[in-house]
C-alpha cells in the first residue's frame, strides 16, 4: 500500500469508527504485517469499517485479544486488523431464561463472572486463557467438558454477524427453543474469521453445580488409557468431562470430572474410583493444566489437534507417541479422551522434517479411525513445510460457501482450509 493509499484508507476508516491507528509489528497476523488497526465500538461501526475497507480494496483480519491469531495458516494479506476489544460488554444476563447476550470482544472470564452472580455458567472450557467470545467462536475452541455439553455450536442460540460488504445479519434469538437461523450460527463457528465478523452472540447457560470432584488415575500404555476412558464413558456415572494427559516424561493420567448434588457426586465418585481401579484419587481442585492446551505455555511449539472415533483412542495415542519417539522430539498430549479430541504439543526445538514425519504418520492413523489431524499452531518454518489442514472431503462445498459470503476474499484470505 502506497503512502497516498494508506492516508486515504486511514481517513475512510476513521470516518467509519473514529479509532484507527497505524499498525505496529505487534499487530502482525501470524507473521504477516498489517497496515492499519481499526477499533469499532459497535456492530454499526464494524459494518461501516467493512464497507470502507471494501471500497478501498483492503483485506481485513478480525482480532479479539489475539490469543489464537496464530492458529491456522497465515493470511495472504492483512491490510486492516479489525480489533474488537472495545466491544467487550456483556449486554444482558436473563437469569430466569438461562441466557446471556454478549458482544464478541467480551472475555469469556467476564461472561462467566456475570453468569456466576446468579449461580449460572456458560458451560465451556477455556483452553487458551484470556480469550474472547469471538475468538472462541472463530476457532471453535473446546476442552474436556465437550463430552457432556458439546462445544460452542451446541450452546449458541443467536448470533449477529457482519459480512465483508458491511451487511449486518442476524440468526436465532434469545429463546432457547428458537431454532431459526441455527445453520448460520453453526456455519460461522470454526471458520477462522474468513466468512463474516461475529459481533454479538447469545448463549444458553447451565446452573453451577453444587458439588464437583476430579477423579484421576495413572495409566501406563495407550491401551490402558482407552480402557479406562471407555469404562467411565459407558458406565452410569455421567461424567461432566474426561481428559487424557500424556506428559513429556511418559507419565499418563486419565481425569474424570463429576458434577451435581453433593450426595450424587459422592456416590458417583465412589463408583468411578471402583471403575478406574487401584491408584485412583479424588479431589475438589482440578489437576494442574486441566482443560488448557499443552502448548499454551511453550512459545514456539507446534500444536496439533487429533480427532478420532472413541474406539481409535489407543491407536492414535500409540501412533503419535511412537512417531515422536522415532523422530527424537518431545511430545505432550492432553485432551478430551471421552470425545476423541486430543491436542499434542511438539517442542519448539523440533526440526521441521521431524514435525512433518510425526504429522504424516499420525494423520494416517487418525484418518483410519474416522478423524483428522490439523496443525493448529506452529513456527513459520513448520507451516511453510507441512500440510496444515490435511485432506478435506467437503472442500469444494466450503469454497462455494466462501464465494457466497465473501466473493472478493476480503476477510482473512488464506487462513482457513484450502486457502479459503
Amino acid at each position: 500500500m502506497t503512502t497516498v493509499d494508506l492516508d486515504t484508507a486511514r481517513t475512510a476508516l476513521s470516518d467509519a469508527c473514529g479509532d484507527v491507528t497505524d499498525a505496529t509489528p505487534a499487530d502482525a497476523v501470524d507473521g504477516v504485517p498489517a497496515a492499519l488497526v481499526a477499533r469499532p465500538g459497535s456492530t454499526e461501526e464494524t459494518a461501516a469499517v467493512l464497507r470502507a475497507a471494501t471500497a478501498a480494496g483492503l483485506t481485513v483480519v478480525p482480532r479479539g485479544q489475539g490469543t489464537k491469531l496464530s492458529w491456522g495458516r497465515p493470511p495472504e494479506s492483512a491490510d486492516v486488523v479489525l480489533d474488537l476489544s472495545r466491544m467487550n460488554r456483556v449486554l444482558d444476563h436473563a437469569a430466569g431464561d438461562l441466557i446471556v447476550d454478549t458482544e464478541a470482544g467480551a472475555l469469556l472470564s467476564d461472561v462467566q463472572q456475570t453468569a456466576g452472580s446468579a449461580g449460572q455458567r456458560l458451560a465451556l472450557d477455556e483452553p487458551v486463557p484470556g480469550g474472547t467470545i469471538g475468538g472462541m467462536l472463530a476457532t471453535n475452541a473446546s476442552g474436556p467438558g465437550r463430552v457432556a455439553v458439546g462445544t460452542a455450536r451446541d450452546l449458541l442460540i443467536g448470533v449477529t454477524v457482519v459480512r465483508a460488504d458491511g451487511v449486518v445479519a442476524k440468526a436465532g434469538g434469545r429463546v432457547v427453543k428458537n431454532v431459526a437461523g441455527y445453520d448460520l450460527g453453526k456455519l460461522v463457528i470454526g471458520s477462522f474469521g474468513t466468512l463474516v465478523v461475529v459481533t454479538r452472540a447469545v448463549f444458553r447457560l447451565h446452573p453451577v453445580p453444587a458439588a464437583r470432584q476430579f477423579v484421576t488415575v495413572p495409566f501406563g500404555t495407550p491401551e490402558d488409557a482407552a480402557r479406562l476412558v471407555q469404562s467411565v464413558v459407558h458406565a452410569q456415572v455421567v461424567p461432566a468431562a474426561v481428559e487424557v494427559e500424556w506428559r513429556v516424561d511418559g507419565a499418563g493420567t486419565v481425569g474424570v470430572l463429576l458434577e451435581g448434588t453433593p450426595a450424587g457426586v459422592s456416590a458417583r465418585t465412589t463408583t468411578t474410583r471402583r471403575l478406574l481401579g487401584a491408584g485412583s484419587d479424588a479431589a475438589e481442585a482440578a489437576p494442574p493444566g486441566w482443560g488448557v492446551l499443552p502448548w499454551t505455555d511453550e512459545p514456539g511449539s507446534t500444536g496439533l489437534k487429533l480427532t478420532c472415533a472413541l474406539s481409535g483412542l489407543a491407536p492414535v495415542l500409540t501412533a503419535v507417541r511412537r512417531a515422536a519417539a522415532d523422530a527424537g522430539v518431545a511430545l505432550t498430549v492432553r485432551g478430551s479422551g471421552g470425545a476423541g479430541v486430543l491436542y499434542a504439543a511438539l517442542g519448539a526445538d523440533a526440526p521441521v522434517d521431524a514435525v512433518a514425519d510425526v504429522v504424516a504418520r499420525t494423520r494416517a492413523v487418525c484418518t483410519e479411525h474416522g478423524g483428522a489431524l490439523v496443525v493448529l499452531d506452529g513456527p513459520p518454518a513448520v507451516k511453510a513445510a507441512v500440510d496444515t489442514w490435511g485432506p478435506v472431503p467437503a472442500i469444494d462445498l466450503m469454497r462455494r460457501v466462501k464465494e457466497q459470503f465473501d466473493p472478493e476474499r476480503r476477510l482473512a484470505p488464506g487462513r482457513f482450509v484450502g486457502g479459503i
